[in-house]
């Protein structure tokens, strides 16, 4: 059974690098975490977002991990020179894996002390799985640039070597950064496995890949009058839901912001997945996107 995905991932528990010693008191949080979903994403201009928001909050209540205005989401993906993990994406292969760093909040001022998770992200056939640790940045980049083993409890052990194995084993190495801001919302009474999120000003970058980094130059990948809507849902999607994107008229639509770097910053070619601008024209008249800004920081647990 899939853990919410709301949770936050706990604090640093000491852990050890053998894996020998007795595992954690029960009362001590766990940093490691797992759940599987499946996924339905949507591009919608952001004024039609923020009604659907307004609509959706009818049934929905708001993440606790999500303030008003939303928060923001950095990731660094890894790859392989080759690009082996784009490719598995743009040819569809039914298990695919990634692995990134992300940090919950905004990334200035970012030290080796904050909270970071290193996630791997993988398809099996249509659903979504993760797994990911809680560790100080520092201890990350360790972990992922470095390729040393770090401390870790018994039970983080089999993650740990799984992502030291696909970062030596296939030579991974920093490849794209994307950021966005985040407004999320999750379902009540029977549709407590239901999340939805919205997306905007999906941005991103192929250098200065250091969290903390002072002015880096990002650039939209996703035209930033858009928003990319995401439903997940643990098992069935509420027929509500389907009756709302039936109702407003949106079409599903294969997108990856990994992928939207890549293709942005010419490290491959573009795949019939990539959002132009030119496929998604601004309106004449400016969008109000009512969407105030960000009030506050988030917990690493966001999603």
């Amino acid at each position: 059974m899939s853990q919410p995905d709301t949770a936050p991932p706990g604090g640093p528990a000491q852990g050890h690098p053998t894996g020998t010693e007795d595992p954690p008191p029960l009362h001590v949080a766990s940093r490691l975490h797992a759940f599987n979903r499946y996924e339905l994403k949507y591009l919608v201009p952001v004024d039609l977002a923020a009604d659907l928001r307004d609509e959706l909050a009818e049934r929905m209540d708001r993440d606790l991990n999500s303030p008003v205005g939303g928060y923001g989401v950095w990731s660094l993906y890894y790859d392989s020179p080759e690009l082996r993990f784009y490719w598995e994406k743009i040819e569809g292969l039914k298990f695919r894996r990634k692995l990134r760093i992300r940090h919950y909040g905004d990334p200035v001022g970012v030290t080796d002390d904050s909270p970071v998770c290193v996630e791997v992200k993988q398809r099996v056939n249509r659903v979504t799985q993760k797994r990911r640790i809680t560790l100080p940045y520092g201890t990350a980049r360790q972990l992922c640039d470095e390729r040393r083993a770090v401390e870790h409890a018994p039970n983080e052990r089999a993650f740990i070597h799984e992502v030291l194995d696909l970062v030596v084993r296939l030579n991974l190495r920093p490849t794209a950064m994307t950021g966005y801001q985040r407004e999320a919302l999750v379902g009540r009474a029977s549709d407590t496995g239901l999340r939805v999120t919205f997306d905007r000003r999906v941005r991103g970058r192929d250098r200065d890949f250091h969290f903390g980094q002072a002015n880096p130059e990002n650039r939209f990948t996703v035209p930033p009058h858009m928003s990319v809507m995401e439903i997940k849902v643990n098992e069935r999607t509420p027929h509500w839901i389907t009756d709302l994107a039936a109702r407003r008229n949106l079409s599903l639509i294969r997108v990856s912001k990994y992928v939207q770097s890549i293709e942005t910053f010419g490290l491959a070619p573009r795949s019939v997945f990539h959002l132009d601008e030119a496929a998604c024209p601004p309106p004449a008249i400016p969008l109000d996107t009512r969407l105030p800004a960000q009030v506050s920081p988030v917990k690493a647990g966001a999603q």
